[in-house]
């Protein structure tokens, strides 16, 4: 089969030939369809630290995905072949106190397909049917091929109440995006998105920001007025992974408001903690999808009428991978397909 590698050490990957994956007796093996980019699959295209220090190459890369069963193994018993499916990307152990628990989602021991073990940027993927799940016929398979991102704006986005409240989103990256139609959608009052990057902020305004802000020329605080907010937001959600961003929610969320923290920052971010001690603060430290209780959220809020077509802006033919990766680099796009 083709599949996507990372192979060298090196910016960039490439298309080979690999063994087509065995499915086993737990196992389904899906012929994919469609499958997104990730910023993790940019951070690993360009071969920077992070990707440096968690990689053991060659591996194919790639989580985000829709795909047909092709086969199953003889123990499985809710899929068939020709059923349509995604699939949470994050295999967890199934024997630690956590996954016990039903929090397999923070398995201190899960492994990453395209990351720990071979992805889904091929033409089949094999994984346990426990990790698969149904697509719906209402959604359409370019929408499916990133309901893992979309499930991460689910999960941050609905952890606070935000029903009534003002909401301050810190990045708009595609999940920052999403998150602005999961909060519009839900009845968040204000919602307040600020970046730099213009192309990304005017999306923000098609899936229903009520203020962007470049944060290069327009202070935070400059909305207040227009928007009626007396002392701050209720609540924020970082998702740029900038430690400005974070600054900036802390020094703009109320008293007693909550921050779901979902960016992943740099080691050496430095906070004015008298912002999170003397404000009474809460912060939650967000990871991936809720398994699996956010994904039946999201098949719930697609059944429900949230649109969020519009932050797919561009889709490729799986040959033209690297122009995929291009657009990607450029940010001038929100999600972006590749089509198999």
């Amino acid at each position: 089969m083709k599949a996507l590698i990372k192979k060298f050490p090196e910016k960039g990957i490439s298309m080979e030939e690999m063994p087509t994956p065995i499915c086993r007796d737990n196992d389904i093996k899906i012929k994919i369809t469609h499958t997104s980019i990730c910023g993790t699959d940019l951070h690993i295209y360009n071969w920077d630290s992070w990707a440096q220090r968690t990689l053991k190459l060659p591996i194919i890369i790639g989580h985000e995905f829709c795909g047909i069963v092709e086969e199953i193994g003889k123990n499985v018993t809710h899929y068939k072949p020709g059923q349509r499916v995604s699939g949470e990307g994050h295999i967890a152990c199934g024997y630690c106190r956590n996954c016990r628990a039903g929090k397999k989602h923070i398995c201190h021991s899960s492994e990453g397909i395209g990351v720990h073990r071979n992805g889904a940027f091929a033409e089949y993927l094999v994984m346990p049917e426990s990790n698969i799940w149904p697509i719906k016929d209402e959604i359409e398979s370019d929408i499916a091929s990133f309901l893992d991102p979309f499930g991460n704006a689910v999960h941050t986005s609905t952890y606070f109440r935000i029903v009534g409240e003002d909401v301050l989103i810190t990045g708009a990256g595609p999940i920052g995006l999403m998150s602005v139609a999961v909060c519009k959608f839900i009845g968040a009052r204000n919602i307040v998105i600020t970046d730099i990057n213009e192309y990304r902020l005017s999306l923000a305004k098609k899936l229903g920001a009520t203020k962007t802000i470049n944060i290069n020329n327009t202070s935070i605080k400059s909305c207040y007025e227009e928007l009626n907010i007396s002392h701050g937001f209720d609540v924020g959600l970082e998702m740029s992974g900038h430690p400005d961003a974070l600054n900036s929610i802390l020094t703009n969320i109320y008293h007693g408001g909550k921050i779901a923290l979902l960016g992943l920052l740099p080691k050496n971010t430095q906070i004015n903690w008298d912002n999170i001690i003397f404000k009474g603060l809460q912060i939650k430290g967000i990871y991936g999808r809720e398994m699996y209780e956010t994904w039946y959220k999201i098949d719930q809020l697609i059944q429900s009428g949230l649109n969020i077509s519009s932050i797919l802006t561009h889709k490729f033919p799986i040959e033209n991978y690297k122009d995929a990766f291009e657009i990607v680099s450029s940010g001038k796009c929100g999600k972006v397909v590749m089509e198999w």
